[in-house]
């Protein structure tokens, strides 16, 4: 399995950014592909996460803000990110587990190498 983040940058408060996770190798039948991201010195926070069937969920810190989405052959997952506050700076990891979406990173088997989102 392969998770390959892009889109990340630096961008000023009020604006907008689109991640994006490509990935391959994943043949679960239920699945959920999440998006956490981690500032320096904090552990990893739970973003947002889809479904196999498209279900969104997000945290409260961003939702109205993002909008996660997935390709129609199942093999990205975007992050489109508006609005952007200074705290939402961090490193933006592209996560995927069997089953149902959680908020807990300990149960995300797979994970991309991360993208660095500044906002100031």
């Amino acid at each position: 399995v392969q998770l390959v983040e892009s889109g990340g940058g630096s961008v000023q408060a009020g604006g907008s950014l689109t991640l994006s996770c490509a990935y391959s190798g994943y043949t679960y039948r239920s699945y959920c592909m999440g998006w956490f991201r981690q500032a320096p010195g904090k552990g990893p926070e739970w973003v947002s996460g889809i479904s196999r069937r498209s279900t969104e969920n997000y945290s409260d810190s961003v939702k109205g803000r993002f909008t996660i989405s997935q390709d129609m052959t199942k093999t990205t997952v975007k992050l489109q990110m508006s609005d952007l506050k200074p705290e939402d700076t961090a490193t933006y990891y592209c996560a995927a587990k069997s089953g149902a979406c959680v908020m807990s990173a300990t149960f995300y088997g797979f994970w991309g190498q991360g993208t660095q989102v500044t906002v100031s």
